[in-house]
């Protein structure tokens, strides 16, 4: 998601401290062509114009909540990153976050309205924070709360907090520098994008999904934020512009919050949970419609397996079938990891209960040799069981010596040590008669039927 000829536009803040000194190293870290704006005022962004590579550089006097329309300072911006102070009791803290007000704009912008975001940009910001930030600092995200909401371009704020001690180190003003850097050549948007709402100021669950899935999160309505906003009901068009805003079609919600749910349907947009986003990452979305309309919804045990993820093969036809029940029980009973990772490694996707920890049957191939394989994986869990196993008349045919009790009992081997040797294979000694443990054991099979399977074929739109 590199758009190598896309220019970011930085905003440095006169009057922020921070934000001075993160701009100081920005032009201490990059070689800058400085040329002179003489079309606007020194206070508005004219005068001194800093440019390199991916990057213009402007400085305002006002503060950046209150810069609207700030795009229109740099020359076709693809985003905006305002280099700005955080100001909080969180201790060393680096964050990134977009703006916008769900209710009253108490500190910039306008009632109930958002600047556009830049997800992607946002989500490549956080991992460059990460990597750069001092010994002693945190990284975090933050929801949507403030002021400006008409920039002009996709924006957001990345900052440096939390206190005067922090907006004064170098060394922090430095790592957010060297962050908004990272950002040459990263496109602002990208496909997957959500809207957040719920939880507190600071939002760990979101930025687990930035972090540890494909999709990135937009604008982000906290708890206080949905609260100044109002009864979901009549703020259809705040929710309606959080989602414009954003580029997102879908939701995750924290929270019950049966009310804004049902608002968020209403507009035609789709609620998700976490467990629906960490399972259809790099999974292409119609794909991911025609399996869950094959097999069922992923919060009901839908898991999509490493076929799912082959490029380019999102429109094939696909098939549906119902693995051996009692092979795949017996395969899960001796060792469920190596049963999951044979079905995982061949299957489009697969049907899980228990909450997701053991497999359900129905599996979703791209190929008929698929299922071939996993019977062959499965048959060679029950080898490591079982003395021999083989193909025959439909089914797969275990064999395994077992110890007779009862044989031994008749012998005049009685319960104890002697007992117990036998059951082992030993030869044991009974009124002076030596009892051979080939006698008291015997030959078991077991039959795991192959046959009768539910296939159902699907093809993908071409």
């Amino acid at each position: 998601m590199a758009d190598d000829d896309a220019t970011c536009g930085i905003v440095v803040s006169r009057a922020d401290p921070a934000s001075v000194h993160i701009g100081e190293q920005l032009l201490d870290l990059a070689d800058w062509e400085h040329t002179v704006d003489d079309t606007r005022s020194d206070a508005a962004g004219g005068g001194a114009v800093y440019r390199t590579s991916g990057f213009e550089l402007r400085e305002f006097d006002g503060l950046h909540l209150d810069l609207e329309g700030v795009a229109d300072a740099f020359v076709d911006p693809a985003s905006v990153v305002f280099a700005s102070k955080h100001a909080g009791d969180t201790g060393p803290l680096l964050t990134a976050h977009h703006t916008g007000n769900f209710g009253p704009a108490d500190h910039g912008g306008a009632d109930g309205a958002f600047a556009s975001t830049c997800a992607n940009a946002q989500a490549r910001v956080l991992d460059a924070l990460s990597e750069h930030a001092p010994s002693g600092y945190d990284v975090g995200m933050e929801c949507t709360h403030h002021g400006p909401t008409d920039v002009g371009a996709p924006s957001m704020f990345v900052e440096l907090g939390s206190s005067a001690a922090e907006w004064d180190d170098p060394e922090g003003a430095r790592a957010v520098a060297r962050a908004i850097l990272d950002l040459r050549g990263v496109a602002p948007h990208r496909e997957r994008r959500i809207v957040g709402f719920g939880g507190g100021h600071y939002v760990p669950r979101f930025e687990r999904v930035v972090r540890e899935t494909d999709w990135a999160v937009g604008h982000i309505g906290a708890d206080w934020g949905l609260d100044a906003m109002g009864d979901p009901v009549d703020s259809v068009d705040v929710l309606r512009r959080a989602f414009e805003r954003s580029g997102a079609t879908r939701a995750l919600v924290e929270g019950d919050r049966p009310a804004l749910t049902d608002a968020i349907e209403d507009l035609g947009h789709e609620v998700v949970t976490e467990t629906w986003l960490r399972e259809t990452a790099g999974v292409p979305l119609d794909l991911v419609s025609r399996v869950e309309k094959a097999i069922g919804p992923i919060d009901a045990g839908l898991r999509f397996g490493d076929r799912a993820r082959a490029a380019g093969q999102a429109g094939d036809e696909i098939v549906t079938v119902s693995l051996p029940a009692a092979l795949l029980d017996e395969a899960e009973g001796i060792d469920p990891e190596t049963a999951r990772a044979a079905v995982e490694r061949r299957a489009v996707a697969f049907d899980t209960d228990h909450g997701g920890s053991r497999l359900a049957g129905e599996v979703t191939l791209r190929d008929a040799d698929d299922l071939a394989g996993i019977v062959d994986a499965l048959a060679d869990v029950l080898d490591g069981e079982y003395e021999t196993v083989e193909r025959r008349e439909g089914a797969l045919v275990a064999r395994e010596t077992a110890f007779d009790p009862v044989a031994a009992r008749d012998a005049g081997v009685s319960e104890g040590p002697a007992f117990g040797r036998l059951a082992a294979g030993e030869a044991v000694r009974v009124d002076g008669e030596t009892v051979d443990p080939a006698t008291v054991h015997t030959q078991q099979e077991r039959r795991f039927p192959l046959d009768g399977r539910d296939t159902r074929r699907t093809e993908g739109e071409r």
